[in-house]
């Protein structure tokens, strides 16, 4: 299965383009006519050290998928394009329309594409293997490792670095590493006989522009429960988690605190924008009204983030998975009122005991559930609408059918995360005013929309 990559490309833009990211974002992958198949979700971020970010797990700065054109690389200060592409340039160039082929401003950009590098030790990668872009050593290794049931133990701290150069030198942190990247040990064969690889494939393969065909029901490879294909689709191209990296040169703690949440958020920002690429019907819709989602339903959708990943926790809040904020940390930092507004909203979901599954769903309808005055063809908006309510109507008889009322207790949950999010606009406007940290244009841009 080929699957395409995610990647933000440093390309030139003009002012127009750099005074409004966002639509710049949104609107190239669409200008472009490119179809995005989903796939093991591994989108890699330019940082502002220089150095690159992959959400897949932390790797070293050899182990990215990012692009600079003409030597230039501007970080996320200087907003960049969302583009996906194959393998290799020449192969996105041969399957695009003549108009983008006859560009060099894009011809360029795509043929200075470099190989894909593994996501466990940054060497380059031969190909996807268990589902993920890695290399032959490492593709053996995990092969190995399964097939034999091997257990490692780490002997210092299980957090050792796992690089082209030091990756024989923990075998523990080389494994979990690869699952943590998303390796699939069910892609593994364990008869070891040539020629009987056991087939595997991700739980789905859809058309993201067509939300029509995916409301019918069927088993997935996923546990013992039955999946509607939006829902299982949803679960497929769901990011992985990111990492916080705070600076060490700010030495006051609460700025401290207050740098790497903003950080974390404008990150988060660039996800989203992708994800939203890949929700069944989002796409089909017009640039503008694409733009109009997003922008007002954002907040929401970071803001049901940090509460899925907080319903396990007890008094915190799990902005990554490195970075939890307690009570005390937000009194101190000026964020007690809107911490108190997010834990009332995650004792409301622990109570409910939502579900990933439910979870990836009410995400795409808050993504779909918009409040913005500016759609252009509502009627398209709320056929999208539509078809996220039966598939998530679909998921709860399938697999809550003792509570006939379970979606629309979920549905009731909306308007309340709406309000939270609202509250959090409101504070990271008052810490804007304030003027004690610096954030990104593109952050600034989505909370003017929605002052």
């Amino acid at each position: 299965m080929d699957y395409l990559e995610l990647s933000w490309l440093d390309i030139p833009m003009n002012q127009q383009d750099k005074d409004h990211p966002i639509s710049y974002l949104c609107g190239l992958s669409q200008s472009l006519g490119l179809q995005v198949k989903a796939e093991p979700y591994s989108p890699t971020f330019q940082m502002d050290t220089g150095g690159y970010f992959s959400p897949g797990g932390l790797s070293d700065t050899s182990s990215s998928y990012g692009v600079s054109v003409g030597g230039q690389s501007q970080g996320l200060d200087s907003p960049t394009a969302l583009l996906g592409y194959s393998d290799s340039g020449d192969k996105m160039l041969a399957d695009s329309p003549p108009s983008l082929v006859e560009d060099p401003t894009i011809q360029c950009a795509l043929r200075s594409v470099p190989k894909r590098l593994c996501l466990v030790c940054g060497d380059t990668a031969s190909g996807y293997h268990y589902g993920v872009a890695s290399c032959e050593a490492c593709k053996a290794f995990f092969k190995r490792t399964i097939q034999g049931n091997i257990e490692y133990s780490c002997p210092v701290v299980n957090d050792c670095e796992i690089t082209k150069r030091r990756r024989k030198s923990c075998q523990a942190c080389r494994f979990r590493k690869c699952l943590n990247v998303g390796m699939m040990k069910e892609g593994v064969r364990l008869d070891r006989v040539r020629g009987g690889r056991q087939k595997y494939r991700r739980p789905v393969e859809v058309d993201t522009a067509d939300p029509c065909s995916y409301i019918t029901s069927h088993h997935s490879v996923l546990g013992k429960k039955t999946m509607n294909k939006v829902v299982s689709h949803l679960i497929l191209v769901e990011p992985g988690d990111i990492f916080a990296t705070p600076d060490p040169s700010v030495l006051d703690n609460d700025l401290r605190t207050l740098t790497t949440l903003c950080e974390l958020i404008n990150r988060k920002l660039l996800m989203t924008i992708g994800w939203a690429k890949h929700v069944p019907g989002f796409s089909a819709l017009s640039l503008a009204d694409q733009m109009a989602l997003l922008q007002s339903a954002w907040m929401e959708i970071l803001v049901l983030g940090i509460v899925f990943r907080s319903v396990t926790l007890s008094e915190e809040l799990a902005v990554a998975e490195n970075f939890l904020l307690g009570r005390e940390q937000c009194r101190s930092t000026g964020l007690l009122h809107l911490y108190n507004v997010l834990l009332q909203l995650v004792k409301k979901y622990k109570k409910t005991r939502l579900d990933k599954e439910e979870y990836v769903t009410l995400k795409a309808m808050a993504l779909a559930n918009s409040d913005s005055t500016s759609i252009e063809n509502m009627e398209a908006v709320l056929s999208l609408q539509d078809h996220l309510h039966e598939a998530l109507q679909d998921y709860e008889r399938e697999n809550h059918g003792e509570d006939n009322h379970r979606s629309g207790k979920l549905l009731m949950t909306l308007p309340l995360l709406r309000q939270t999010a609202n509250e959090a606009v409101r504070t990271f406007c008052q810490i804007r005013l304030e003027g004690r940290i610096p954030m990104h244009k593109l952050f600034l841009e989505m909370l003017e929309a929605k002052m």
